[in-house]
């Protein structure tokens, strides 16, 4: 039928007065403005065809001035540059790796039992006194580890590149290492393949499994410890592969080390023959 947004699309269609109306509506009655971004689910090849959708609430100044600046990026897509800086501190809010249902040892860490213990002995032998008649919330006791939703802070930005669908140019080369290569490794990064966006690289591992959405907020303190404040200079990237042993950087100096292969000879002979 292809129905969706085509009463909201006759909105617009008289010159937008009724979106006016209502945008004078918000600078005259209301206190807090908040956007709706979504993410361009597309750009990266995932099974997940839907975007997700985030409510972001702008601040600073006036009301109206909030309201002309969320109107201004209507239809808009946001650089990640144009948000985050190089060697700023930034917080990561996602959703841990899931464990699944996991015994009370592994998921708090409390002592075994001695081993000739009866009924196990990764247990914990006492949940709580006589009275309160009740178990109390401090106990550690088996259940759901993992898939919890966490914030870490005070993540360091060490680069910010441009994608190759953008443009980006050896965007793993350095000052120091003048090596033209892109960012992504010999055989792309394991369980996610070729970066061809525009990329944020950080310091210290990130929350949860490969592909899963993240939110990254501009940290909420003032930074004051020297290495918060100090500017960061990268001298190497590693691309080489994450698969195996990884010895080369680029596809070039592998073929360079290991001379002409027999599956590269069949594959120039199959090219010439077509």
């Amino acid at each position: 039928k292809k129905k969706a947004f085509t009463k909201y699309a006759k909105k617009h269609a008289n010159g937008g007065a009724e979106i006016q109306a209502e945008l004078n509506r918000i600078k005259n009655y209301c206190s807090v403005v908040r956007v709706l971004a979504h993410t361009q689910i597309k750009k990266i090849k995932l099974r997940q065809k839907k975007a997700h959708i985030m409510e972001i609430q702008v601040n600073g100044g006036s009301v109206s001035q909030k309201v002309d600046f969320a109107v201004a990026l209507f239809e808009k897509s946001v650089p990640i540059d144009a948000v985050f800086a190089e060697n700023e501190m930034i917080d990561i809010i996602g959703v841990t790796k899931g464990k699944g249902f996991e015994g009370v040892t592994t998921r708090w860490g409390v002592r075994k039992l001695p081993r000739k213990t009866h009924k196990g002995l990764r247990k914990v032998a006492c949940i709580g006194a006589w009275h309160p008649a009740r178990v109390s919330w401090t106990v550690a006791r088996a259940g759901q580890n993992g898939y919890h939703h966490r914030t870490e802070i005070n993540k360091k930005v060490y680069k910010i590149g441009r994608g190759i669908a953008n443009g980006g140019k050896n965007t793993a080369t350095t000052d120091f290492d003048l090596t033209e290569k892109n960012i992504t490794p010999l055989g792309g990064f394991p369980q996610y393949g070729i970066i061809n966006e525009d990329f944020i690289m950080l310091k210290g591992g990130v929350i949860g499994p490969r592909k899963r959405v993240l939110t990254l907020r501009k940290g909420l303190f003032p930074q004051t410890s020297r290495s918060a404040l100090e500017e960061i200079k990268l001298k190497f990237i590693d691309t080489s592969s994450k698969f195996g042993h990884g010895r080369f950087q680029t596809s070039e100096e592998k073929y360079k080390f290991m001379g002409p292969l027999a599956r590269r000879a069949k594959i120039a002979a199959a090219q010439n023959q077509a």
